[in-house]
């Protein structure tokens, strides 16, 4: 039985497939470890995304550890100098790293966003100026659109301060002029009054509309200062929603938004 190991069949054929088999499975044991570690079926949204997303990599990183140790393995029951081998692949290790530096710190920086999440697909963000959201990331390149439909392709190692407006609640402000004879007492009234309205239908908001109280005494009206928290990229959108809300709702109890005048004063001449 001990001459059967040392055999050409058992050397060049069984223990190949023995070397195979054990890498098949140890990588199947990891994989499913990993699974467990980064099980994500309890966790909801962003969290639930970036998780999958380093389980993955983790996972298929492995795998090509795996392949090429079981490689070296069967190259070196088939007594091929495996240690050449190795030396030779740092050469060219070294080699492709000098050629393919920027697409190495590409991949490196996309790794880097996706495992300390950034951002992700969805965020509204702001690159060197340019503000949008984010339709792709990529190991290389993140693209951003933003909203008149221009799509900025950005190298992921150029991407070395990032603003994301998707982290927290935005806040909607709104600067309400009022005319200056109005009661300002019962104008308060009706903000609150048509704030409470607002609240009940509009599903964007992350908090309660907050008057703000009076914040310019203008040249020709009061100016009030208006304000909630929004879900995140929708601030401008609530914005607007105010405007009109406000606007319809002091009409609606009385009160007009006054708009700049011009009082001109001129003398006739005697003929």
């Amino acid at each position: 039985m001990s001459n059967y190991f040392e055999t050409d069949l058992f050397k060049y054929v069984v223990l190949p497939v023995i070397y195979i088999a054990i890498g098949y499975l140890f990588h199947k044991v990891l994989k499913i470890a990993i699974a467990r570690i980064f099980d994500s079926h309890k966790i909801k949204g962003k969290d639930k995304k970036r998780v999958d997303t380093t389980r993955i990599l983790i996972q298929n990183f492995l795998k090509y550890i795996i392949m090429i140790v079981v490689l070296l393995f069967i190259l070196n029951a088939y007594s091929i100098d495996v240690k050449s081998i190795l030396a030779g692949l740092g050469i060219g290790v070294a080699v492709v790293g000098l050629a393919f530096q920027d697409i190495l710190k590409d991949i490196l920086a996309g790794i880097s966003i996706l495992l300390e999440n950034q951002f992700e697909v969805g965020d509204d963000i702001e690159v060197d100026g340019f503000r949008g959201q984010v339709i792709f990331i990529g190991l290389k390149t993140t693209r951003i659109k933003n909203y008149k439909g221009a799509v900025k392709i950005i190298s992921n190692r150029n991407i070395t301060q990032v603003i994301n407006y998707s982290l927290n609640p935005a806040l909607a402000i709104l600067e309400l002029p009022i005319r200056y004879e109005s009661d300002l007492d019962q104008v308060e009234k009706a903000l609150l009054k048509i704030s409470k309205t607002i609240e009940k239908t509009c599903n964007k908001l992350k908090g309660p509309i907050e008057i703000w109280g009076v914040d310019q005494l203008g040249d020709s009206s009061v100016v009030y200062k208006i304000a909630v928290l929004t879900i995140p990229g929708e601030q401008f959108n609530v914005e607007r929603l105010l405007k009109k809300e406000f606007k319809q709702g002091l009409e609606k109890n009385g009160f007009s938004i006054p708009y700049p005048q011009l009082e001109v004063h001129y003398e006739r001449e005697n003929v």
